[in-house]
């Protein structure tokens, strides 16, 4: 227990009275009465305080918070006593999270509950929890302030930022895709697997019709088709030290856990069957399977995973998933290549396409375009712009060179990389090639 600001103005208030006692003694009675009633009223508030029973308190807030988005957290705070209290919060919440509204001063009135809010960002995923309240407390009076800490656990798990899914449904249902930014091309009931047979509609190419079909009902009947289903998408998850690269408040491993949400999604919807391999770090793997719930699945298994400190063996990953996946899949591979790997991922790139067909997905450092883009005034600024072209262009020639052995290659800041990801799926899955 500690004064309070009213405790510090009653004492500046009797000290001003003991200075003009010192100049008139004719008033030092009075000034020995103002301090034993301020004593009196200290004491008396003091004990108050002291046998007044705690606030209670309950947290609200979700088991799974996504990474990078702003959350609100509900606090519900109940006076049990008949005086109504002043009180201070701050809620002891997980490191590693962007904080707005805390602490806070609020009045409880008495026998009642009041219900107040903050907001949290987490930038870190993983398993966490937030560890108690701190409270301090007024006195009736306003002398003292006492504070306690009530424990109040509640374990959370931050996830990848799974709001971007949310987002793609909802704009999938209203059929604007497009301000996402992925491409819907046109189609008139053409694909690769048959779906059903229906009436023949205005723009249906004829060989659409079915003629068997056409001469029973006495009416023209089409074929419709849809892009092949049930095919496998493996993502081989680079957990190297490149991915610690970060832009912005989330890294390049952080990017790429949301561009692999995102896609997982649109795959699952189209009827594939997912799965994915993680190297270069702590090992996981995950055999592809269908079903929408595939994507909680992938939450669990991706949402508490970082990247290392070690270097990328790509070759070695290429290996390991040649034994594990038997059957043809689309591999999604998820790095921040450099043009000195291409000695090493070639071989492994050339390996995995024996059996399957590969895109390599690379991030590229937003900071890299950013200095391109500022003006040159000194000749630091020329050289800082001469050595970044220079590395881009080294950059650019990597990946020419993957793409002259028939490899997709994306390249890509992270911020572009989920949309990029899917039209690239949707472009393989209406050409056939898998």
């Amino acid at each position: 227990m500690k004064p309070a600001p009213l405790a510090f103005l009653g004492l500046s208030l009797w000290l001003t009275l003991a200075i003009a006692a010192s100049l008139r003694p004719s008033i030092i009675t009075y000034w020995q009465t103002a301090a034993i009633i301020l004593l009196l009223l200290a004491l008396i508030d003091a004990w108050r305080v002291w046998r007044l029973p705690s606030i209670q308190v309950q947290r609200q807030v979700p088991s799974s918070l996504p990474l990078g988005v702003w959350n609100q957290v509900i606090l519900r705070l109940h006076n049990p006593t008949r005086h109504s209290r002043l009180v201070e919060i701050f809620d002891d919440y997980p490191i590693h999270s962007d904080l707005q509204g805390l602490p806070q001063r609020l009045t409880i009135p008495n026998s009642a509950s009041i219900e107040t809010q903050y907001r949290l960002r987490p930038q870190q995923r993983g398993a966490t929890e937030f560890a108690g309240l701190h409270l301090l407390f007024y006195s009736p009076w306003r002398f003292w302030k006492k504070y306690r800490y009530i424990e109040l656990k509640t374990p959370i798990r931050i996830y990848p930022n799974f709001a971007t899914i949310t987002k793609y449904a909802l704009f999938a249902a209203e059929d604007r895709l497009g301000q996402l930014g992925i491409r819907q091309r046109q189609r008139r009931g053409e694909g690769l697997e048959f779906h059903q047979l229906r009436e023949y509609r205005t723009g249906d190419a004829l060989r659409q019709i079915d003629w068997n079909a056409t001469s029973k009902h006495k009416k023209l009947i089409s074929k419709e088709y849809q892009d092949e289903r049930d095919q496998q998408i493996i993502f081989l998850i680079d957990c190297g030290r490149r991915m610690l690269a970060q832009d912005g408040p989330l890294s390049h491993f952080d990017h790429s856990l949301n561009a692999i949400l995102l896609l997982s999604y649109v795959a699952l919807r189209q009827g594939d069957a997912l799965g994915l391999m993680t190297f270069s770090g702590e090992q996981r793997w995950l055999a592809p399977r269908k079903s929408i719930n595939t994507i909680n699945v992938i939450l669990n298994t991706l949402y508490d995973l970082q990247p290392s400190k070690h270097a990328s063996d790509y070759l070695n990953a290429a290996k390991q998933l040649m034994c594990r996946q038997k059957k043809r899949a689309l591999i999604v591979l998820i790095s921040n290549l450099r043009d000195e790997d291409n000695d090493e991922l070639l071989p492994a790139l050339q390996l995995l396409r024996k059996k399957h067909l590969v895109i390599v997905a690379s991030l590229q450092e937003r900071i890299l375009n950013e200095v391109l883009e500022q003006p040159v005034y000194h000749f630091e600024d020329a050289l800082r712009h001469a050595a970044t072209l220079h590395y881009l262009n080294a950059r650019q020639r990597a990946h020419d060179t993957l793409k002259s052995h028939g490899i997709v290659y994306l390249d890509t800041v992270p911020e572009q990389l989920p949309v990029r990801m899917v039209n690239r799926y949707l472009d393989i899955k209406r050409s056939g090639v898998l």
